[in-house]
């Protein structure tokens, strides 16, 4: 009788042991996917406010353009209205209509290109967005501290830290490198109506290996380190890229403590609209 309790009791027990060992495994994942949800909802509200500003700057330019149009269109019906007056009293010359006439070809000229290049804006924004989260999802896995992407002046930036990249002093990318770097390719290659303009940034101290004259030589050698391993590693098109030095003189902090300097040593990649497109745009403005 005693052994029949005695194994009871060790049946209950494990059952116990492993009941615990379940919950405390649901417990587990029940937390992870707690800290899953949490940051996916941060991130939906970082995008949810960027989708907001940009609706906000197009509701701006619709604005404009709404004025600018019954601006238009009151020109366009001034002159008409005296045209015709004009016409009816026989005051006008053939000279004074035909110049009147060519002013309102003018004015509508104007008027489809405040349209033309409203609708332009508004493509690049919302370019700009898609591109930006594109790379933020891309990015996901990397401490936010080392990477930041961000809309300034109407383009997308990438500032990398150098400790991404490169070790202190050094020109040649670290195996570590390819994470970031091919991610970065995979949405530019994406993405193949922007060229990419890639900045090396440094601190001011001044360099002392031999291999450098000064941080001059070293940003630009580390922009086109970047360059070069996306157009040779990626097959990013090499006439899409430009590579160049800023030297210390860009800082995004103050050099006079560590964790400054530590910010002004990076690298930017700057993604843009292709300039061709929008000088094209500004030599068809019409002429008064």
């Amino acid at each position: 009788m005693k052994k029949i309790t005695l194994l009871l009791l060790c049946m209950i027990l494990g059952s116990s042991c492993v009941a615990k060992k379940k919950f405390l495994e649901a417990d587990t994942r029940a937390k992870t996917l707690a800290a899953q949800l949490e940051q996916t909802q941060v991130e939906c509200n970082n995008v949810r406010l960027e989708l907001q500003g940009a609706q906000q700057t197009v509701r701006n330019q619709e604005g404009q353009i709404a004025n600018l149009s019954n601006q238009v269109d009151f020109l366009k019906n001034t002159n008409t209205n005296l045209l015709e007056r004009l016409s009816d009293l026989s005051v006008v010359s053939k000279a004074g209509a035909e110049s009147i006439q060519r002013s309102l070809e003018t004015l509508n000229q104007q008027s489809q290109y405040i349209k033309d290049l409203n609708q332009s804006m508004q493509r690049k924004d919302s370019l700009n967005l898609a591109l930006v989260m594109s790379i933020k999802r891309s990015l996901d896995n990397i401490n936010d501290e080392d990477i930041v992407v961000e809309v300034k002046k109407g383009v997308v930036y990438i500032s990398i830290s150098d400790k991404l990249l490169f070790r202190s002093g050094s020109a040649e990318l670290s195996a570590a490198s390819e994470n970031v770097l091919s991610k970065i390719a995979r949405v530019v290659n994406d993405h193949k109506d922007f060229d990419i303009l890639v900045e090396g940034h440094t601190d001011n101290v001044p360099i002392s290996r031999q291999c450098f004259e000064d941080n001059w030589d070293l940003s630009a050698k580390r922009a086109i380190a970047v360059v070069r391993h996306l157009q040779t590693k990626h097959r990013v098109a090499p006439q899409r890229m430009t590579a160049g030095g800023r030297s210390e003189y860009l800082p995004k902090a103050s050099n006079a403590t560590a964790d400054g300097r530590s910010k002004n040593r990076r690298t930017e990649i700057i993604i843009l609209p292709k300039l061709d497109e929008f000088f094209q745009l500004l030599e068809n403005q019409p002429k008064n």
